[in-house]
């Protein structure tokens, strides 16, 4: 998936819950992500707002290794990505 794509499924979604990680470096939106993603019922969505490259490529996997779902990935005006995620656990 590259920058501004997005899968359909849930991709109109509300988010329940927005982490701010931008200007933080990996791994710290993934470990802001994982220590906050039980903070929301299971199937909500989670938006992680960053700006580190490795984030937008890191985040899906880190979904893929703990059955989460990466639901979409989108631009934000001012640079980054805010990063869809749905707890399914």
């Amino acid at each position: 998936m590259t920058a501004g794509q997005t899968t359909t499924e849930g991709a109109g979604q509300t988010p329940a819950l927005t982490i701010d990680a931008l200007g933080k470096k990996c791994p710290i939106p993934i470990i802001m992500l994982a220590q906050q993603i039980n903070d929301v019922p299971r199937e909500a969505i989670v938006s992680v707002l960053a700006d580190d490259p490795a984030a937008f490529t890191d985040i899906p996997a880190w979904c893929r290794l703990k059955s989460h779902h990466h639901v979409a990935s989108h631009e934000l005006p001012t640079g980054g990505w805010a990063i869809h995620v749905r707890r399914n656990y």
